[in-house]
């Protein structure tokens, strides 16, 4: 009975940490409902924007919930966090300080320029510079098609070679690339390299619908049967 209640509280608490995460992203702006055009042409009901975290007390939280991700998923059995530039650069340095605030964990920090310097401190990679012994996880805001994912694996491979054990998103939009598989998914058959998001689009539906944040509710009926009918025709088996 000890051992069950135990595992109800650690169910409870990621489950608060999740559903915290979602009201921030609508406190932040981040996540936003209307009528969007995404990167692939589709029509989409909902958006997120990351580029809106612009304050010091939101990048804070941010990082928290990352680390927080990190730790549920990793434990501390890792080293790094790698942040492909742009975005992934705050997203790591934020986490980073997250994990030894929060957690008393020490990972170093690595990210990428889009252009090498032949001057000063030369290369492509700023911060820790790797020697194959290293556990790396990568922090991205999402992944679309994969592509930045792929970009990173290369250039790690031909700097050092650390062993990258996964990668963590903010969210996961469930959705078909190319294919009949999601851009994560690919991620995953491809690489055999777990990719973990802080939610996805159900967990987004499920708590929202209906509630108020701050007094005002962000998803009503129409707005739920709009994500429900883009998932329905975009959305991945699983």
């Amino acid at each position: 009975m000890k051992q069950q209640h135990k595992l109800f509280i650690l169910r409870e608490n990621m489950e608060r940490y999740k559903t915290d995460f979602i009201e921030f992203l609508v406190r932040s702006g981040v996540l936003t409902f209307g009528e969007f055009v995404t990167k692939s042409g589709r029509q989409t009901p909902y958006f997120i924007n990351t580029g809106n975290y612009r304050t010091g007390e939101q990048l804070g939280k941010l990082g928290g919930f990352y680390a927080q991700a990190l730790v549920n998923h990793f434990g501390t059995e890792f080293h790094n966090l790698y942040g492909p530039a742009y975005k992934g650069i705050p997203l790591a340095v934020a986490t980073s300080i997250a994990l030894h605030a929060e957690h008393g964990h020490e990972a170093s920090v690595t990210y990428n320029r889009k252009e090498s310097k032949d001057h000063g401190e030369r290369g492509s990679l700023i911060g820790h510079k790797y020697n194959g012994t290293e556990r790396v996880v990568i922090i991205e805001d999402v992944i679309t098609a994969g592509t930045s994912v792929r970009e990173t694996l290369s250039i790690l491979a031909a700097n050092g070679h650390p062993e990258v054990i996964g990668a963590i998103v903010s969210v996961d939009r469930r959705e078909r690339g190319r294919g009949e598989l999601s851009a994560i998914q690919e991620i995953k058959e491809e690489f055999a390299l777990p990719v973990f998001s802080i939610v996805d689009v159900t967990d987004i539906i499920r708590h929202l619908h209906q509630r108020k944040i701050d007094g005002k509710v962000y998803m009503d009926d129409t707005t739920k049967t709009r994500m429900e009918e883009y998932l329905a025709e975009y959305g991945i088996n699983g």
